[in-house]
């Protein structure tokens, strides 16, 4: 399949993922900076363009990767759908309902598909979680927690934006996991600095409570860090991933039996790499993937809903 990337950001990291896959052939990458781009082009061996035009309406190119900013995903996605090719788009798929409704509305119109990289799905640790809830491992899932918490590394992450731009991960798992899973409560505070804050959103299903945890404001000496809890009638699992920034990764999941305490080996992959790959496989088999545009706006409601509510606990 030949691809075009949109974006040198988050575009690069793609290009070098793809450019090493066996089912991929043409990689081209769209900029705006020469320099950046020529440069990628030798590390990557792959093409490069400044017209964004170009790229879209390449008829070799099959699928379109958006790894612009949020806000023009949607106009690129209609482009690239009305151009005739798939899209694959970095999360969050878009910032408002209405510009969810309108790319859902071009997909139907079209003869193609738009994925949303929501790789939680792929990572080991939260994938391991979601097969001990299905298999019933540890017995009936009761209550998980799961968080993110980060220093200010990424811009303005306050009450109005932290629930599209760093929660949706986290929702994207509960809407997938829990699908009956309806919100019950959310709390929210600011933090000393602009575009830092706390939010705190709960969640029940008949059987199983749920909450997610974000907080931007934690300090700059703090790593980025993710993390749940997941307690089951007969075992707790617990998992964090602290990334210091500098190349220093701790990670670990243990499980809590009658066994006593094990740490659970998890499998050494990439999830961005296994997000694209099985997008890759979708695109070219026509099979559902959970990584359906339905998929990305169940998580994007549930966020919007969350910073509605926050909104009117501030004002």
């Amino acid at each position: 399949m030949n691809i075009g990337i949109l974006g040198t950001g988050f575009g690069a990291y793609h290009a070098g993922i793809l450019s090493k896959l066996e089912k991929v052939n043409r990689v081209v990458l769209f900029g705006r900076n020469e320099e950046k781009l020529l440069k990628l082009k030798k590390e990557l061996d792959i093409e490069i363009s400044t017209s964004l035009d170009e790229v879209i309406n390449d008829p070799g190119i099959d699928i379109i990767d958006i790894c612009l900013p949020s806000e023009l995903h949607k106009q690129y996605t209609l482009l690239a759908l009305q151009a005739g090719k798939h899209v694959f788009c970095e999360t969050p798929v878009c910032l408002t309902m209405e510009d969810a409704i309108a790319m859902k509305q071009a997909e139907a119109q079209s003869a193609k598909r738009v994925f949303v990289n929501q790789f939680i799905k792929f990572d080991p640790a939260y994938r391991y979680l979601y097969e001990s809830l299905q298999q019933e491992k540890y017995g009936r899932l009761l209550k998980v927690s799961l968080s993110r918490e980060t220093p200010p590394l990424w811009g303005d992450l306050g009450l109005d934006k932290i629930t599209v731009s760093l929660m949706i991960h986290e929702l994207d798992f509960i809407t997938w996991t829990l699908k009956d899973a309806a919100l019950i409560s959310v709390w929210g505070t600011v933090g000393s600095h602009t575009g830092q804050s706390l939010v705190q959103a709960a969640f029940d299903t008949p059987q199983i409570n749920a909450q997610v945890i974000a907080a931007s404001l934690m300090p700059s000496a703090y790593p980025f860090k993710v993390g749940y809890e997941a307690y089951f009638e007969q075992g707790k699992l617990e998992f964090h991933e602290k990334d210091d920034m500098r190349g220093g990764v701790d990670t670990a999941l243990y499980e809590y039996s009658s066994s006593g305490r094990q740490e659970v080996v998890l499998d050494k992959v990439n999830p961005y790499e296994e997000s694209l790959r099985y997008a890759l496989n979708c695109f070219k088999d026509g099979t559902e993937s959970i990584l359906s545009l339905d998929h990305a706006l169940s998580a994007l409601n549930t966020a919007l809903e969350l910073k509605k509510r926050l909104t009117a606990l501030v004002h």
